[in-house]
Order: structure tokens, then sequence, then C-alpha cells
């Protein structure tokens, strides 16, 4: 199949679900992120950290299940693209997937390091109390990681839609949910 035609194709639903999950868990968890010093200490402000750690944990086992995916049965599209545009995607994508995973690991270091509260349900036992520059670098670098990956998802973002509305093509379509025809037939491809 030549890339003409491969690129008119959609991503199946679990690879689309998947994409849509990630990109929403990311947003959350970095404006909650950018959030929970705002919240006043108590309550209020365990409930937020709680909701990060927690919603953090989801998107690690939704990558996780995106990568057995992508690996195990997940559709495989031809670039958007071809020369210079095929490789920044190719190298966008792969910088998405490493800093996904890496934003997620600073995070489970982060809260390992620092000890936590789940709700005031669950305790996480603090690493190194005392090692007041180990949390701090770390947390800093969980939350570099954080603005880096949000930069290079708006880049993402802005290249779907740049194919959209400029390069008007159907690299964007190919991420969306097909949507039914009034009519009962099934959707074009396209």
């Amino acid at each position: 199949m030549n890339q003409a035609m491969n690129a008119t194709l959609r991503y199946d639903k679990p690879t689309i679900a998947l994409h849509w999950l990630t990109a929403a868990l990311v947003l959350a968890l970095w404006c909650l992120g950018q959030t929970i010093d705002w919240f006043p200490k108590g309550d209020a402000r365990i409930a937020a950290r709680s909701m990060h750690i927690v919603l953090g944990v989801a998107l690690g086992l939704v990558l996780a299940a995106r990568i057995a995916w992508r690996f195990g049965g997940g559709a495989h599209l031809a670039a958007a693209g071809e020369g210079w545009q095929a490789t920044l995607g190719t190298l966008t994508h792969r910088a998405l997937y490493l800093l996904l995973i890496g934003t997620v690991l600073l995070g489970l270091a982060n809260t390992w390091i620092r000890g936590d509260t789940l709700f005031k349900l669950f305790t996480l036992p603090a690493f190194d109390p005392g090692n007041k520059s180990l949390r701090e670098t770390v947390e800093e670098l969980h939350g570099l990681a954080a603005n880096v990956l949000l930069f290079v998802a708006l880049f993402h973002a802005a290249a779907g839609l740049m194919h959209h509305y400029v390069f008007k093509d159907d690299v964007l379509r190919r991420m969306l949910p097909a949507r039914s025809r009034r009519d009962g037939s099934p959707p074009s491809r396209g």
C-alpha cells in the first residue's frame, strides 16, 4: 500500500482511546501540578496532592498499556509527510514517549523520596526524610520534565492542526474517532 493511501486510514480504536486518555491525563496532571500549592494546607492540599499521585499512577498504567498495545497489535501507519516532516514527526513521537516515561518515573521517585499520604488513608513513608537536597532536586527534575513534556505535546498538537487547516490532509483525522453516517453506512476511511 502506498503512503498516500495509508495516510487516509485511521488508527484502531484502542490506539485512539489510549492516545486521547494520555493527552487528558497529561493536561490534568500538569494543571494540578501547577496549582497544588494554591490549595490551603491541610485536607484540601492533601486531597490535591493525592489526586495528582493517583492520576500519575493512572498515567503510568495507561502508558504501559499503550506501549504494550503498540508493540503487540496496534495499528502502525505511515509517517505523515516525507523527508524532514517524517523525520520530525518520528523524533517528536519518540520524545513524547521518553518524556512520558521520564516524567512518570520522576513523579514516582518524588513521591517515594518525599513520602506522602494518599487521601489520609494510606501513608507512603519517606525514603530519606532528612535529605532536603535530594527531595528538591527530584522535585525540580519532575517539574522540568513535565514542562518539557507539555511543550512537546503542544508542538505535536499544533502539527496536527497545521496538517488539518494548512495542509488540508487527513493526518489529524487518523487519530480522531470515526463518526457513523446518518444513513447507517459505515464511515469512510478518509
